[in-house]
């Protein structure tokens, strides 16, 4: 069976945003490892609207061509690492209408979130955990949450994400923890599908 291959999710488009930072950090750390491939995936390259759909994806197809083009590429992948920050005690509207945008596509896999913000983003991740659970995913316990103090000091004072060991090592738990769930997930999947064809 191939390696798990996990989609590393920027979930803000603003033009000023800090995600970026999160992402090349979690990016370098995964790519050191040998039991899961990665990719970036950037949200300002699907464009979708509000949700406007006729139908949830849940119950029928989507019209919208990015909303196909977005539904194929979370499709190819085993599980997910979410980056977002906390706006006003959640996760970013466009992560949520990214999330909505899609249905069996997420369906048992795994999702683990790196997140920042006053409270390192705890409550974006706790809503987050559970818009994954409604969307039949399995959210890992270990997270990264990027506090306020090492915020400002990559962002004001020139810091880097690397320089703070206890985030490194938070890092290397979401990874442990995401490569556990990816491959008995993936081996779940597979078995579900030789099932079906066998049925």
């Amino acid at each position: 069976m191939s390696k798990p291959k996990i989609g590393i999710i920027i979930g803000s488009t603003r033009p000023t945003r800090f995600a970026d930072k999160p992402t090349n950090w979690i990016a370098d750390i995964a790519a050191k490892r040998s039991d899961m491939d990665f990719e970036v995936v950037d949200l300002r390259d699907y464009p979708l609207p509000f949700f406007d759909e006729p139908l949830s994806p849940a119950w029928g197809p989507s019209q919208n061509e990015v909303a196909q083009r977005w539904q194929q590429k979370v499709a190819s992948f085993d599980g997910y690492i979410f980056i977002t920050a906390e706006y006003n005690r959640g996760p970013t509207g466009v992560l949520k209408n990214a999330l909505d945008y899609a249905y069996k596509e997420w369906n048992n896999k795994p999702a683990a979130f790196v997140a920042y913000g006053g409270t390192g983003g705890a409550r974006a991740v706790e809503q987050l955990r559970l818009i994954a659970v409604e969307l039949q995913m399995a959210p890992t316990r270990h997270g990264v949450h990027i506090l306020m103090p090492d915020f400002v000091a990559v962002l004001q004072q020139g810091r880097n994400l690397a320089d703070f060991d206890h985030l490194n090592q938070s890092a290397v738990q979401l990874l442990d923890q995401l490569a556990w769930w990816a491959k008995a997930l993936k081996t779940a999947r597979a078995a579900d599908e030789l099932t079906a064809k066998a049925a």
